[in-house]
């Protein structure tokens, strides 16, 4: 029998382990292992655990049992005095390395300020409409053309087809709104008996219904749907709206009237809608009052549509989209004849996706895709990354000063546990230092970056909003552990021995390599935002510089608020005799314009509407001239009140399928819901009918003179400075109700692609933040290999190294790393951007020469941060090079 075997019984020594005080338990299972292995060998085996059983009960007394107390206070894992220690230390060695602190410092402050304004505003953008109920089960009704694909979506619905969605699906009936809102409107009230005029210039009033608030959640403050909405001429107000039209007087009961045509009275109050919301109404007049009103498009019209007319309906949770898009596929083939109905067809889009479809529009005006949202979150994750390089490189590069101290805490007794806690601890307290920096740093430029994306941002404080402070607490860990784990396993990873004697060495290939790799990864991040930056520049030069198909320069555009034939032509008469004008021109819409009125027409002897929609342009014969547009084929219609003739555009002959534009002069067409056909006169160049996302579609002009509300003047090249205030004093004198407007066409038109403008110029910010990171850690890291090839760089020149010479051994290795992170940058930032390019109809090509400036650029600005130190190396006196340790 083995020693091994000969062992007493395992579950009476657990017992007595956990019954016996531990002050007594060694001795006593130690004396009781001693008679068991005596009785063992005298008696064998099973007489000895037998024995040792019996044993057990003389030890199930007080004076075993009793615990000692411990006079001593145990000491917890972190106390107080550890928290000092490490503090202490931490501002020894900052003390000690001042610049390398203050690089690590700057680089957090500036990653962690970016990482604060990125999350502020991607939690913006995600929070649109999201204070809604149901807001999943709610969806919007859209007009989807095949032929066309993405950009066949049209958000306006002919007005019957409400009613017909309540008559077939009753079900749905209380579920079913219309939402029909009014853009650039003039609202008069009384204040104190004097009349006030007030320009609603966005989508703030609507005509909606009281089951408009059965897919929408809003607060109540006076009044209720039914009873407020109902009736018509009754309109509700949110508080904002109804305390800029009467002050602190009560609304209720009080009158507005709506681009002087019809009066309501204020019969409800809401809450003010938030900021992220698609619905920014303020003003909402009862859907019964439409008809009196007078809406764009007749109400027994199914090919016409207005884009401010938009329909919803709320699902109930038995039914999915797909299921009533079915059921939408018959609805359309009962309305539409059968060619139209496989052309068209009615789909659903979810309202919580409204905000980040860019192939649509929406009343708010604001569109991010979400793949724009996780590319933000991507750069400014990227960014706090290389920060953290930046702390990884230096402190790894001066590890090799501390081995010593490693050293002397390992044979007085730290463990490896203890020194990653340490060195742990001294991440942290950077970290939160440049935490509480990047909070100041980022409330600093809160407001610009506000106003560059156009977020509210009034009354924000990042130190009060206890979801920022969870977030920066998460920052807090996240960038400690990414930044200081790396350098804490290699400070605490040092033999004690070698630490002592100083032969530490952290110019290994293995930390060189990494090194080396950290700073490809810092300056790929950096060209990759900086490309994306280039690329993004010059898209935004093309649209600048694109032929559009008209002009846009010295033209200002302002409102016929009135369709009073007299007073349109008074206007243009009075106007006609001031210098300073070339030409004017009566029309609905601009060339290029965000409102657009699209339609159906039949053509020929067609009794049926052909399967693509036209986009109207009403004008009078000065148009061409006015705009600079030219004639492809044909002549301009002749002056008419009403239509009579149709001019129409090269995209409009060739979806006709036909080669010339000659051959379409004299064939007749009827728009609309109207069956009265007229002669096609002419055919006018291609021009852009809508902002540069859009391809040119087919287009007709003609004159519709109750339908003009602009007014667009051609301005001489050296007008007169005061020309604008006599165009006001002449208009507001046949005008003298209404306010008085103009814009600058091009100034228009650069608006359509502000959203890419100011994105750009946030990318912009972001790729020299980037950069300047890397460049910093770049200074950093040759700083230390300066200090630490001192005495080399001495012998070099004791030899007949020049300045010259020492430059180049400095910077060649590292321009070497800048062309292979140009090299893994460029097919990640051409992937992305061209991505981002797909959302433009025209769009420029990438080219080679766009990845050549960039990285020519980044190797200069690489090239004068290595200057700083290697200068400074190549200056040194070779004799206290040779004298340094």
């Amino acid at each position: 029998m083995t020693k091994q075997d000969l062992k007493p019984p395992l579950f009476a020594v657990r017992f007595l382990t956990w019954l016996i005080a531990p002050h007594l338990l060694e001795s006593i299972l130690g004396d009781m292992q001693e008679t068991f292995d005596q009785n063992a060998k005298r008696l064998g085996k099973r007489k000895a655990q037998w024995m040792y059983w019996s044993e057990m009960p003389g030890y199930i007394k007080p004076e075993f049992i009793r615990r000692k107390q411990n006079t001593y206070q145990s000491s917890p894992i972190i106390s107080h005095y550890m928290i000092r220690n490490y503090f202490k230390i931490a501002i020894r060695n900052f003390r000690n390395n001042k610049a390398y602190t203050l690089i690590n410092v700057i680089g957090l402050t500036l990653g962690l300020a970016c990482c604060v304004l990125v999350f502020f505003t991607v939690r913006y953008e995600l929070s649109f409409d999201a204070h809604h109920k149901d807001i999943g089960q709610v969806y919007r009704l859209l007009r989807y053309t095949k032929e066309r694909g993405d950009k066949g979506l049209a958000t306006g619905i002919p007005l019957p087809v409400l009613d017909a969605l309540k008559n077939d699906f009753p079900a749905l009936k209380n579920q079913i709104a219309c939402t029909y809102a009014l853009k650039g409107t003039l609202v008069t009230v009384e204040q104190e008996g004097n009349k006030k005029k007030f320009d609603e210039d966005y989508y703030a009033i609507a005509f909606v219904g009281p089951e408009y608030f059965r897919l929408l959640n809003y607060e109540w403050i006076k009044g209720s749907p039914e009873a407020s909405l109902t009736n018509p001429g009754s309109v509700v107000l949110s508080e904002k709206q109804a305390e800029r039209y009467f002050g602190k007087a009560d609304p209720m009961g009080k009158t507005i009237r709506i681009n002087n045509q019809k009066d309501f009275v204020v019969s409800g109050l809401i809450a003010d809608p938030p900021a992220t919301t698609n619905f920014p109404f303020t003003t909402l007049i009862s859907f019964s009052s439409l008809k009196d009103y007078g809406a764009y498009t007749n109400w027994d019209d199914w090919a016409s549509s207005y884009g401010g007319g938009q329909m919803y309906v709320k699902l109930p949770q038995s039914m999915n989209q797909a299921d009533f898009e079915k059921q939408l596929t018959g609805f359309n083939k009962k309305y539409y004849d059968a060619k139209a109905a496989a052309e068209t067809s009615f789909i659903l889009q979810a309202v919580n996706d409204i905000h980040f479809d860019n192939r649509t529009s929406n009343y708010a005006g604001r569109t991010i895709s979400k793949g724009m949202i996780w590319t933000m979150v991507l750069v400014g994750s990227f960014i706090l990354i290389a920060a953290c390089v930046n702390f990884v490189n230096l402190a790894t590069a001066q590890a090799i000063r501390r081995s010593r101290e490693v050293g002397v805490r390992k044979v007085l007794g730290s463990t490896r546990f203890q020194l990653l806690r340490q060195y742990f601890s001294e991440t942290a307290f950077i970290t939160v230092l440049s935490v509480l920096l990047a909070l100041i740093a980022s409330q600093l430029a809160l407001p610009y970056v506000a106003s560059v994306l156009n977020i509210p941002a009034q009354g924000v404080m990042f130190i009060s909003d206890p979801v920022v402070l969870a977030f920066m607490f998460a920052l807090v860990v996240i960038t400690t552990i990414l930044a200081g784990f790396y350098p804490a396993m290699v400070l605490s990873g040092f033999q004690p021995i070698l630490a002592l004697k100083g032969k530490v060495k952290t110019g290994g290939s293995g930390q060189a390599h990494l090194r080396r790799s950290l700073i490809v990864l810092q300056f790929t991040i950096s060209q990759v935002v900086l490309i994306g930056t280039v690329i993004a520049y010059n898209q935004m030069q093309y649209f600048q510089t694109m032929d559009l198909g008209f002009e846009k320069d010295e033209i200002v555009n302002i409102t016929i608020p009135e369709s009073d034939f007299a007073k349109m032509e008074s206007l243009k008469s009075r106007l006609a005799s001031e210098t300073g004008i070339r030409s004017m021109s009566q029309s609905q819409f601009t060339p290029m314009s965000q409102s657009n009125w699209q339609t159906g027409f039949k053509y020929e002897n067609d009794t049926e509407f052909l399967n693509f929609e036209i986009v109207m342009r009403p004008a009078d014969t000065a148009y061409v001239h006015t705009y600079g547009m030219e004639m492809a084929a044909g002549r301009m219609y002749l002056p008419s009140d009403s239509i009579r003739e149709y001019v129409v555009n090269e995209a409009f002959v060739k979806a006709m399928g036909m080669k010339r534009p000659q051959e379409i002069i004299g064939k007749r067409m009827a728009i609309g819901g109207s069956d009265y056909k007229f002669p096609i006169v002419g055919v006018i160049k291609n021009f852009n009918t809508y902002s540069l996302h859009r391809e040119i579609i087919p287009c007709v002009m003609t004159t519709l003179k109750g339908n003009y509300s602009k007014m667009g003047i051609k301005l001489s090249a050296h007008s007169d400075k005061n020309l604008l205030s006599r165009i006001e004093k002449v208009w507001s004198s046949v005008y003298p109700d209404y306010l008085f407007k103009y814009t600058f066409y091009d100034e228009t038109l650069n608006s359509y692609y502000s959203k890419e403008e100011k994105l750009f110029s946030l990318f912009r910010i972001l790729a020299g933040i980037a950069v300047f990171i890397g460049c910093l850690g770049l200074y950093g890291v040759v700083a230390f290999m300066v200090e630490s090839r001192t005495k080399e760089m001495g012998i070099r020149k004791a030899i007949g190294a020049t300045a010259f010479n020492i430059f180049g051994l400095f910077s060649i290795d590292f321009v070497k790393l800048v062309v292979i992170a140009l090299v893994i940058a460029s097919p990640v930032a051409w992937y992305g951007m061209s991505q981002w390019l797909q959302d433009f109809t025209y769009r420029i090509s990438i080219s080679w020469w766009m990845f050549a400036v960039t990285g020519i650029v980044v190797i200069f600005i690489a090239l004068i941060t290595i200057s700083f130190q290697s200068v400074k190396a190549a200056l040194m006196n070779p004799v206290k090079a040779l004298r340094s340790e």
